[in-house]
């Protein structure tokens, strides 16, 4: 994996969990305000919004650069649209980043040929 790439993961890895709890801090905001007298929805929403194109915006250069397929791509963007995705993205980015470390020093070493 090249540095780029690594770079581009790292990016959707570092949104995906302020987007997953903006998204959620949204929703509360939304009950809190059809429930009682505060109204943080505008604030709140423009919040996420912001951070969810910048998810879109990493996963489409994450997608670009690493190849993905698209099942693979869907998956992804389907955890950015549920209130909670964003830290199953993340761990799963942070799993496939340790693996793929590992790999390259394996390959160093020259303990593996892949």
């Amino acid at each position: 994996m090249d540095i780029k790439t690594a770079s581009s993961l790292h990016r959707l890895r570092l949104v995906s969990a302020p987007e997953a709890v903006s998204f959620l801090l949204l929703l509360v905001c939304s009950v809190l305000k059809r429930t009682t007298e505060f109204n943080a929805v505008p604030v709140m929403g423009a919040i996420h919004g912001v951070l969810f194109i910048l998810y879109v915006i990493f996963w489409l250069d994450a997608w670009n650069r690493t190849k993905w397929d698209v099942k693979t791509a869907a998956l992804y963007f389907v955890l950015s649209v549920l209130p909670a995705g964003g830290f199953f993205a993340e761990r799963k980015l942070k799993r496939a980043a340790e693996d793929a470390v590992i790999a390259a020093r394996a390959r160093r070493e020259g303990k593996v040929n892949a």
